[in-house]
């Protein structure tokens, strides 16, 4: 158990939070969601006592372990693997590392067999000689393979060095973990393998993420920073969202009677409960739906942007087709080859590869950005398109103002106007004033959504769309996808965008590749095309 009293942070005159009084409990996973700078990563710092706070105090239960996923990816460089995944229980290390000290003394005393002794004991009660298999195979399950378990850390690729850093984390059955975006780097297996680690573990995780999916997967709580206050709510996170929605509709109807207010609610919640979502803890989360108290249900006051496309035209009956397209990278190694599809009307695609320099190049062939090594893209005379680069550096490079930056992509070049797009993605006031080369990565990719809303395009190409935003950004932009009528080929590592947006899934592969009009759910369930992709991906074309 962790217990939070009366805890305020505050940065010169700026409140983070004010009086915190929260209780996190065994059993439970509790998802920390606010806005960019709300405080999510410093309220972490903060339970795992890196950050004092100005006033209050945390306190944990007598003997408990806290275990945090490190954010310092060269605080272990020099340790081997399987050590540095040891280390994560450091009273355990420390045992091993004084017994093996004491073993390998050449003048080994009676008092150095009693200490010994007492070591040996210790290390029995901890589960110690279970150990290294334990923390080998949970770096087996993050995709760690078994040769480079005795690898310094700092040889590693930075994906690989993440991967250690959370079985560190997760070693040793911690009382309670603190995770901070635990999903960064890795890929659709290894985090539905955490799910299922985080689903089945007994104890306490609080959790900072970006992606809802995995929000949804494992959370029972939701803890909300917003406006100084943190409070915690019942339910994952779309359980959150949608009835702050309701509750804020309802807030917004002034004629609609308490009591209907309170059916309706009740009414939401009940629906809920009974399918609790594909949650690995479903049925946990659904005993906690059906103790909601009503009036807990509060209306968010976090502001969404207003992510509308709207096509100047509609296209014609020929969008794309790409016959036999092949790249290769710098240092010779292919990407992709012998792709060939032709896109009709209201394709979504997903675009897929395990190497995303792959899908890039993808997708800056097919906007004329570079040359493949051989086939044809051919678009058709009705398309438009607006392309959304997961590199937008090159857009960011002058002093101007938002409003004279954004006033180049506009026909129509009114202050008024511009300012109009400005503001449906949350930039008002003195904001459309400043400098566009000093945003913020989320502010530079609301900019570039809105130089794409001004575009008219019937065809939207998006790379990475969600990176560097927010929640309520993620979820505008999703909602935004699944009301486009049009063309649209895309890749995100966003789990929840890939399923609700994509009615179309291709697979690049440097062996050929993968074309299934299904969603994306049904596509990473279906053992024979996991089958297909493996023998694409080694080679093995037979």
């Amino acid at each position: 158990m962790l217990n939070v009293s009366n805890v305020s942070l505050r940065y010169g005159k700026r409140t983070l939070f004010e009086e915190v009084n929260l209780k996190f409990t065994h059993g439970n996973c509790y998802g920390v969601i606010g806005a960019n700078g709300a405080g999510k990563s410093t309220f972490l710092k903060i339970l795992s006592g890196e950050i004092e706070a100005m006033t209050g105090d945390i306190s944990m239960g007598s003997g408990e372990r806290m275990s945090v996923l490190t954010q310092n990816h060269f605080a272990f460089d020099e340790y081997s693997v399987l050590n540095a995944v040891l280390m994560g229980n450091k009273k355990l290390y420390d045992i091993m590392k004084e017994k093996d000290a004491l073993y390998a003394k050449a003048d080994f005393t009676d008092e150095d067999g009693e200490r010994a002794a007492n070591l040996e004991m210790m290390f029995a009660e901890m589960d110690g000689w279970n150990a290294e298999s334990d923390a080998a195979n949970l770096l087996s399950g993050l995709g760690i393979k078994e040769e480079i378990h005795h690898v310094t850390l700092g040889d590693l690729s930075g994906k690989e060095k993440v991967r250690v850093l959370l079985a560190q984390a997760l070693f040793g059955n911690p009382d309670i973990l603190l995770l901070d975006e635990p999903t960064n780097d890795l890929d659709v297996e290894t985090i539905s393998w955490l799910e299922d680690f985080l689903a089945d573990f007994q104890n306490t995780v609080i959790v900072v993420s970006h992606d809802r999916h995995f929000l949804d997967a494992v959370c029972t709580h939701i803890v909300d920073i917003d406006f100084s206050k943190i409070q915690l709510y019942t339910g994952n996170y779309t359980f959150w969202y949608e009835s702050s929605q309701l509750a804020l509709r309802q807030r917004s109807d002034q004629n609609k009677k308490m009591e209907e207010k309170r059916k309706e609610l009740q009414e939401f919640v009940e629906r809920f409960s009974a399918n609790a979502s594909k949650s690995k803890q479903a049925t946990s989360r659904k005993k906690l739906l059906e103790k909601l108290v009503i009036d807990d249900i509060q209306p968010s006051t976090r502001k969404y942007p207003g992510i509308i496309f709207r096509p100047e035209r509609d296209c014609g009956d020929q969008i794309l087709n790409i016959e036999n397209v092949s790249k290769t990278s710098a240092e010779g190694l292919p990407l992709f080859a012998q792709v060939s599809f032709n896109l009709i009307k209201g394709d979504k695609v997903a675009i897929l590869s395990r190497e995303h320099s792959a899908i890039t190049a993808f997708f800056q062939i097919i906007n004329g950005l570079e040359e493949s090594e051989s086939g044809t893209v051919e678009w058709g005379s009705t398309i438009t398109k607006a392309y959304l680069p997961n590199d937008n550096s090159a857009y960011f490079t002058s002093n101007d103002n938002l409003i004279d930056w954004l006033r180049e992509y506009s026909k129509d070049k009114d202050e008024t106007f511009v300012r109009g797009f400005l503001g449906k993605m949350l930039f008002s006031g003195e904001e459309v004033m400043k400098k566009c080369s000093v945003l913020s990565g989320g502010e530079k990719v609301r900019c570039m959504i809105s130089r794409m809303m001004l575009a008219g395009a019937n065809c939207l190409i998006l790379d990475e769309p969600t990176n560097h935003l927010d929640l309520e950004s993620i979820t505008a932009f999703n909602n935004a996808m699944k009301d486009w009528k049009h063309t649209a080929l895309f890749t995100s590592h966003d789990h929840t965008f890939t399923d609700t947006v994509a009615n179309r899934i291709i697979e690049i592969t440097p062996n050929g590749m993968i074309d299934k009009r299904m969603s994306y759910d049904e596509y990473l369930a279906d053992k024979s095309i996991k089958e297909q992709r493996e023998r694409l991906y080694s080679g093995v074309l037979a």
